[in-house]
């Protein structure tokens, strides 16, 4: 091991004995998050500007950070199903019926799809503003490999059924399902939970003695999982801070530089939609400024991680803890949001793609004749989307098939891939949150002393 290796890991251990510092003296939680951010991106950024790529010294802090960012990651993946199974149930045994189920699962469908649609739009038009075309682009050799394995993948999408679609939502096997095997395995498991919580309260009144038991397990078990997400919460300012080193040291400024009006066009469209949810949590009854501050660490962990679904547990508590929001609520906001109704994945990308390609064969994005038949098409489509995976690949494949666009062209953009998915997942949680939201003042659910108090999530005591 040369001494530029151990200074560098040397440097890297110091930054994170930093972040437990800030722990140890009880900094907020969402000040240690940015502290974890903007050390993140000054040292990535370092690391790119010294370090030679390739070098035994940027691979062995890479690798560390790897472990730190990428380990935090599956933490969180790893209590998303027992969260979700222990909230659905006891907020289903609280109401001890489903009297509500339909109202709140319609209306958070309904805002999921509302907004995907206005993302779409959203997408369309910066596109358009930004005059957006494939033509011209060039193509390397990783572009083609992306390329060729993306009309592979083309297939998976030309199979789906509507019949095949919510089958799949089933849990056939639900205990396959709690392992995460399927793409579809957060909806099935939501199923799941719902139809063991409605059955539960079905004995409430034959069976008292029963349904008090099993009501006690239930709170026992929602109080150990949450004490896990408190527990593992409390690693997110290094686990933010790993993720950004890695994306920042990685990332090729020539080909943002190449691709900047895509770049520049999709952060508008981003910002646009951002600007909608404050809106509609505003008109909802809700402070936008007070929610954008209480949802800003939960958007910026997305933003780091790409990930919808590792968010969830981050997403409901602050949803629940912040917000003000009922746990039965947030949890169905959040898996919904994290597979259904993805504002950034589902409903920007595509738009903007077919937008993009558009040109190449021949039709014009900005005819009415093409706008509206696309927005149609994405917004039916996202429903697709849980079907499938993936995110926002086989949303563009979905949408890019049914329109008969050459797929091959979406390859041209794995260059700049990292750094727009960054601001899809934000978005798309800020969508799942802003469906909560809505929902739950909708029906007259939300606690607004817990709302209007200045606190944060303390990870130093119990959430649960």
């Amino acid at each position: 091991m040369t001494l530029t290796v151990i200074a560098t890991l040397a440097v890297t251990l110091a930054l994170l004995a930093l972040l437990w510092q800030q722990q140890r003296t009880h900094v907020s939680f969402t000040k240690r998050v940015f502290t974890g951010l903007a050390l993140g991106v000054a040292f990535g950024a370092a690391l790119q500007w010294l370090a030679q790529p390739g070098s035994p010294a940027l691979a062995a802090c890479l690798e560390l950070c790897e472990i730190i960012g990428s380990g935090y990651v599956k933490l969180l993946q790893m209590i998303v199903i027992p969260l979700i199974m222990v909230s659905i149930i006891a907020a289903l045994l609280k109401l001890e019926g489903g009297s509500s189920l339909g109202k709140i699962s319609a209306a958070t469908l309904g805002v999921l799809l509302f907004t995907t649609m206005l993302a779409a739009g959203a997408g369309i038009l910066m596109a358009n503003l930004f005059g957006l075309s494939a033509e011209g682009l060039t193509a390397g050799a990783a572009e083609m490999a992306r390329g060729e394995s993306l009309v592979k993948n083309l297939s998976t999408v030309e199979d789906l059924s509507f019949s095949k679609l919510v089958l799949d939502f089933l849990p056939a096997n639900p205990f396959l399902d709690m392992t995460g095997a399927r793409k579809t395995s957060t909806i099935a498991v939501v199923i799941f939970s719902v139809l063991i919580g409605l059955s539960a309260t079905g004995i409430a009144r034959k069976k008292p003695e029963l349904f008090a038991s099993f009501s006690h397990f239930i709170a026992v078990a929602q109080a150990i999982v949450m004490r896990m997400v408190t527990l593992v919460l409390r690693l997110t300012p290094y686990g933010v801070f790993a993720l950004m080193t890695k994306v920042v040291s990685g990332s090729s400024w020539a080909d943002i530089v190449n691709l900047i009006n895509f770049v520049l066009a999709s952060y508008g469209a981003m910002l646009l939609m951002f600007a909608v949810h404050l809106l509609l949590v505003g008109l909802a009854g809700v402070n936008p400024l007070r929610w954008t501050k209480k949802v800003i660490p939960v958007l910026t962990f997305a933003f780091t991680s790409r990930t919808s679904a590792g968010s969830i547990p981050m997403n409901v508590a602050t949803q629940n803890k912040l917000l003000g929001i009922p746990d039965g609520i947030a949890n169905f906001a959040a898996s919904f949001g994290a597979t259904i109704g993805q504002n950034g994945c589902a409903g920007i990308y595509p738009a903007m793609l077919a937008v993009m390609i558009a040109p190449t064969v021949g039709v014009n994005p900005m005819d009415l004749h093409f706008i509206v038949p696309l927005i149609a098409i994405i917004t039916i489509s996202s429903f697709g989307v849980a079907g499938v995976g993936g995110g926002a690949t086989f949303a563009a494949l979905i949408v890019l098939s049914a329109l008969d666009f050459p797929v091959a062209l979406a390859g041209l953009l794995i260059s700049i891939e990292p750094l727009i998915d960054m601001g899809r997942t934000a978005l798309n949680v800020s969508g799942s949150i802003t469906a909560g939201t809505v929902t739950s003042r909708l029906l007259g659910q939300t606690d607004m002393q817990v709302f209007n108090s200045d606190r944060e999530i303390n990870l130093d005591e119990e959430m649960a």
